[in-house]
């Protein structure tokens, strides 16, 4: 019902994940980030709490995969789950249980897994994982984004498009972004917009929020000048639809 990926980027320690469906609200049930300690995607037949107890079991030290294996042996309808998880070191892994909606598969490699069922096809979870690879030298927002706009090229959820959602957190406790699209046509393409405008309006606010290795500081003139003004008068526009 889903075709998500979660992602860890080796330069700056960050952690997200990017999911879209044909059900509401996505952004609610799927994905899980926790920072310095992992991101998980919760899909199919959802089980929150798998994901929940693998970012605990992580952040005692347990590897991605080993956390992964833990929550699947304590859970008696496995074979309905599809997740995926990557650990704050890279380490990935992906179950998907044979009892998922075809189709459905995973891609894993070092620093992502990409996962999808009740899919058109393999073509999506494989164009995702290309398109996460050869955008390496992007920041990891952007490269989660780019494997979602290839999953959805390929075929994405054969019922068709509802909600999508994109979260990437750094070392802070809050998330650097937590955007989500519902009740859309094409919420992978809207989920694109919103990221342009939040690179504009929301990216730079952020910057200037308390941190917990320091104090707070001011937003700068600029980006107060700039947040102080309608929203379809700010850098990205926003505030008035496509």
């Amino acid at each position: 019902m889903t075709f998500s990926i979660v992602g860890h980027c080796p330069r700056t320690g960050q952690l997200g994940v990017a999911v879209s469906t044909a059900v509401p609200a996505v952004g609610s049930m799927c994905p899980y980030v926790r920072p310095g300690v992992g991101a998980v995607s919760t899909q199919s037949w959802v089980n929150p709490y798998l994901a929940i107890d693998a970012l605990r079991l992580m952040e005692r030290g347990e590897s991605g995969p080993d956390a992964l294996r833990a929550v699947l042996a304590a859970d008696d309808q496995r074979d309905l789950r599809q997740i995926g998880v990557v650990d704050a070191r890279g380490r990935a892994a992906a179950w998907s249980g044979p009892r998922c909606t075809d189709w459905f598969g995973h891609v894993v490699e070092d620093h992502l897994a990409v996962q999808g069922n009740m899919l058109v096809g393999e073509a999506t979870v494989s164009a995702m994982a290309a398109a996460f690879r050869a955008a390496a030298s992007e920041d990891l927002a952007e490269r989660l984004l780019r494997a979602m706009e290839a999953g959805q090229a390929a075929g994405g959820d054969k019922r068709g498009r509802q909600s999508a959602a994109l979260r990437v957190h750094d070392e802070e406790e809050y998330a650097r972004l937590d955007l989500r699209v519902d009740e859309h046509p094409d919420p992978v393409a809207e989920l694109r917009r919103i990221h342009r405008i939040a690179r504009h309006q929301l990216v730079p606010f952020v910057a200037g929020m308390p941190k917990k290795r320091g104090t707070a500081i001011a937003p700068p003139p600029d980006v107060m000048r700039m947040l102080l003004e309608p929203p379809p008068r700010r850098p990205g526009g926003g505030g008035s639809g496509p």
